[in-house]
């Protein structure tokens, strides 16, 4: 299902899978790290045709094989994820990036998904930015930004926990500094204690990407007051099927779709699995039951 038809007449709404839903994960030591032919074949049963790319290594590194990979399964990318320093003078970006937009332009992709990572791996700690270092960051994601439209693909900033920029205060400052789009993730926003319907309604030109994305917000508190780590936090199931966490997904549908966003709709539970691979069905449950709540969404 990479269009879903929409039965009131607003905006057709494109849904893609993303590799973190079968607990594939950039980060080392994740868990168990499910193989691609199995994720693109689950994500096929589903109905989705597009996907996000997922982390190094899951997909074929030359981005001709890549896109070939992904035909093999009726399956095209929609773009993917891609954590990156950006704030440190001594470190240019575009070294991350320009690989990156060889992979969309070679399968037909069109969204550059950044992080503010961190500089270390994970997602436990994250330093506060001196102002020279803010300034850095804000030009290398109008750099970017510019550097993506000229090759034909769009970047857009993704307010995630454990990075640079993460709150409400720190997307205003990007938002009032930049010029880079918006991927909306309801549920790293949310979990970080933002409103993603008002910034997104805040925001609606600057929005060029949405991760639905469901939190128990309780547990997410937990991982921004350094009482849990985030690594354990997912393990412990602090992501949520869509509808049975805290996040208004339905609210932040309706409002993308009357306002006119044409843009991925992607589904994201991030999960982590420790003891190897899950019994049973696994993973694809739970993004099933994530697609129908957002099918009941459109109704």
């Amino acid at each position: 299902m990479s269009t879903t038809l929409d039965p009131q007449g607003l905006t057709p709404v494109r849904i893609a899978g993303a590799p973190i839903s079968w607990g594939v994960c950039e980060v080392p030591d994740w868990g168990y790290q499910m193989p691609a032919e199995r994720v693109l074949t689950e994500m096929q049963s589903l109905g989705l045709a597009a996907t996000e790319f997922g982390p190094d290594g899951f997909l074929p590194e030359d981005p001709e094989a890549k896109a070939a990979f992904l035909d093999a399964y009726g399956m095209h990318a929609v773009g993917g994820f891609l954590p990156t320093v950006l704030h440190d003078p001594d470190h240019d970006p575009m070294s991350d990036v320009d690989p990156f937009i060889d992979a969309c332009l070679a399968a037909g992709a069109g969204v550059v998904v950044l992080a503010a990572a961190t500089g270390v791996e994970g997602y436990d700690a994250r330093p506060v930015l001196d102002e020279l270092q803010w300034k850095t960051l804000l030009t290398n994601l109008d750099r970017i930004a510019d550097h993506a439209t000229e090759r034909g693909v769009v970047a857009a900033i993704h307010p995630h926990i454990g990075t640079v920029v993460e709150d409400a205060d720190e997307v205003q400052r990007v938002l009032d500094g930049s010029h880079i789009g918006l991927c909306i993730d309801t549920g790293h926003l949310a979990a970080a204690g933002a409103d993603p319907v008002a910034i997104t309604l805040a925001n609606l030109p600057r929005v060029k990407h949405v991760h639905l994305k469901d939190v128990d917000s309780a547990t997410a508190a937990r991982v921004v007051a350094g009482e849990v780590s985030f690594a354990d936090a997912v393990a412990g199931g602090m992501w949520r099927v869509l509808g049975q966490g805290d996040v208004d997904i339905s609210a932040m549908i309706a409002a993308l779709r009357t306002h006119g966003y044409d843009g991925w709709y992607v589904l994201e539970q991030d999960v982590m699995f420790k003891n190897g691979a899950p019994a049973g069905e696994g993973p694809v449950a739970d993004v099933r039951a994530s697609l129908d709540f957002v099918k009941a969404a459109l109704a």
